[in-house]
């Protein structure tokens, strides 16, 4: 997904999606699927894709039958899923299958409810999730420049493609599968014009997989230019008004030329914290909904093409997974990837899912759209009130101690917490420069007493006086917020898409002193568990803390998950993040526009069985009132400022 246009879909030009005409064939008859210059044909017959984004990884595996069913329903014929490296192989050389790791099963569910497959497997696919999709280890290797003609990042990219090849290969459609066709990259013309790297990696999808290859760039001359790959049909995403006259007007290189797609429609946009950030919804704006429907008649019936909507269902970036901007500050994406989408984050049908489907009853067969499934009710929970457990400072694992403070990934870490640690033998005094910049967001303790924050969400954050005594202890609490998901070279900022490093880079200053000698302390929370062990006998309100509860349900163990489905809400709470039952929901922060965490059904036991809240609070010194946890079975979106950097842009 191009960020520079998720506000503006129907005015902006997007990005290019295409196709390779490699002709895969298991036989002498005529290839599974492939195009001539008007026309995909898939069998021989022409195909007209009725595409729709859905990522399976961002969404509870039991739902995806259902969610499947609801695209099938609205008319789409094809699913065009993101494959998330970073969740298949979170550590280098281990392979998670199972959960939202099944992509093999995802894609025989769609097979199963008639749907195909346009598969879009990066390895970098920004999709607004921690660094377009790449595993953090990657940026422990040594030499290693992602999206580049670079061979440890194509040694890397290779052993991926591999191995995702030994799950998927039997799912083509040359071997009686879902899948019609791969992308190479994606939208890879923003960022660069590499045709070694693009061609390189076109070769190893090409030793990979028999099906179709196709390429996704914007849709003006220079990212067509820089993303089209030899060999490779070219498309288009974003505004198919313009897009298509790009496609017509820069793409004159035959194996390049084909019939017409616009591979990413964007449905609206993701929201980013902040606030002055509303909620991106096209609800009660029939200007939108007017174009939505213009662009979609021009696509499907005035020029007989091919179209996915970017997204059908956005899902949810559960934990630490949400991605984020760089515009000379952090601009970080929510966990909600609701998008605004004809299924909301729930999975339950919108207005827009409405309209989409009256438009496209036009161009299908009579009668051919399957009834809508219905969507479940969701429950709503009686807020109940949480008990204070302990202190994340006492959390503590794998101390490591150096003279300079070193990266969250020189620790092994990709995600969470890292505390740093200094207990100055000299009196010093002045701001507090944590490195080259705030990597994200920095929380300053002396003696555990907060002095600020500096957060890189601002162009100009807080600046934080300190005054140590001998014997003082600095803490430096560093929150990644998400690496950068998306560089375009069209604009004017820092690429740190090659720079993706968290914790504390560089030097620690106090005015011009530099700080020597830090402990530090890995803290990913990726298990809970030990919240039960803290004792609460030392607290106080200054350092981050930690509450819970517990509830149970009177549904009985027949009642379908998704009748479970809830939005929790922690009404005192200021930021923070939620588990239940040991499964992350991810964060909330009371500046919005996300103002609830989606929580599955899925995760809860019902039967009047245990359910364990945890709730990480990270200024309860800000929290007002009793810390409680209600369940909403409608969400509501809003925005309040933020006391952390009042006047702060």
């Amino acid at each position: 997904m191009r960020a520079r246009t998720i506000l503006a879909n129907f005015l902006a030009a997007g990005a290019c999606f295409a196709v390779s005409s490699h002709l895969a064939t298991t036989s002498a008859a005529a290839p599974a699927f492939t195009h001539n210059s008007t026309h995909f044909l898939l069998h021989g017959e022409p195909y007209q894709i009725i595409g729709g984004q859905m990522d399976p990884q961002r969404i509870p595996p039991v739902y995806w039958r259902d969610r499947l069913k609801k695209a099938r329903a609205m008319g789409l014929n094809t699913i065009f899923p993101y494959i998330f490296w970073n969740m298949l192989e979170p550590v280098q050389g281990t392979w998670q299958t199972t959960g939202e790791n099944d992509i093999p099963a995802f894609f025989r569910i769609a097979q199963e409810e008639g749907l195909n497959i346009a598969l879009r497997p990066g390895p970098y696919i920004c999709g607004e999730r921690d660094w377009g999709g790449f595993p953090a280890w990657l940026a422990a290797v040594p030499g290693m420049v992602v999206r580049s003609y670079n061979v440890p990042f194509l040694n890397a990219s290779k052993s991926y493609i591999e191995r995702l090849a030994q799950d998927l290969r039997p799912l083509q459609v040359t071997r009686g599968g879902p899948i019609l066709m791969v992308q190479v990259e994606n939208e890879y013309g923003s960022f660069g014009s590499d045709h070694n790297y693009t061609s390189a990696l076109r070769d190893i999808l090409l030793a990979n997989f028999d099906t179709m290859l196709y390429t996704n760039d914007g849709g003006v001359d220079w990212t067509l230019a820089g993303g089209s790959v030899p060999g490779v049909l070219a498309e288009v995403d974003g505004d198919p008004n313009s897009g298509f006259r790009s496609l017509r007007n820069y793409i004159t290189d035959p194996s390049q030329q084909g019939p017409l797609l616009d591979g990413e429609y964007y449905t609206w946009a993701p929201d980013q914290w902040g606030p002055h950030n509303p909620h991106n919804t096209s609800q009660n704006r029939p200007e939108v909904v007017e174009q939505f429907t213009k662009d979609l008649d021009y696509v499907l019936g005035n020029e007989s093409a091919s179209i996915s909507l970017y997204m059908f269902h956005g899902g949810t970036n559960f934990g630490f997974s949400n991605g984020a901007l760089w515009q000379n500050r952090t601009t970080a994406f929510t966990s909600s990837y609701d998008y605004g989408s004809p299924l909301d984050e729930s999975g339950r049908v919108t207005d827009l899912y409405h309209t989409f489907r009256r438009i496209i009853q036009k161009y299908v067969p009579l009668g051919s759209l399957p009834d809508i499934p219905p969507d479940a009710p969701r429950m709503a929970l009686p807020e109940f009130n949480l008990s204070l457990a302990g202190k994340l400072f006492d959390l503590r694992v794998s101390k490591t101690t150096a003279k300079y403070p070193v990266t969250m990934e020189a620790l092994g870490q990709a995600y969470g917490f890292t505390l740093y640690e200094h207990t100055t033998p000299a009196s010093v005094q002045g701001f507090v420069q944590p490195g080259d910049r705030a990597r994200d967001r920095v929380l300053v303790y002396v003696d555990g007493i907060i002095k600020g924050v500096i957060d890189s969400q601002y162009q100009h954050p807080n600046n934080v006086s300190v005054s140590l005594a001998p014997g003082a202890k600095l803490q430096l609490l560093v929150e990644n917020l998400g690496r950068v998901d998306y560089y375009s070279t069209g604009n004017p900022y820092r690429n740190y898409l090659q720079d993706p490093y968290k914790g504390i880079l560089g030097n620690v200053t106090i005015g011009s002193t530099v700080i020597e000698g830090w402990d530090m302390y890995k803290m990913p929370l990726e298990d809970i568990g030990d919240v039960q062990t803290l004792s609460t006998s030392s607290w106080d309100s200054s350092t981050p803390s930690f509450y819970r509860s517990t509830f149970s349900l009177k549904n009985p163990s027949s009642t379908p998950p998704a009748e479970l489905d809830t939005f929790v809400v922690i009404p005192a709470g200021v930021r923070g993040d939620v588990w239940v039952n040991g499964f992350h929901l991810g964060r909330y922060w009371r500046v919005g526009p996300q103002q609830s965490l989606y929580l599955p059904g899925t995760v809860v036991r019902p039967d009047g069985q245990t359910n364990e809240i945890v709730v990480l609070e990270l200024e309860p010194s800000q929290v007002t009132s009793q810390m409680s946890a209600v369940g909403l079975s409608e969400r509501a979106w809003g925005n309040s400022p933020d006391l952390d950097c009042v006047g702060c842009v």
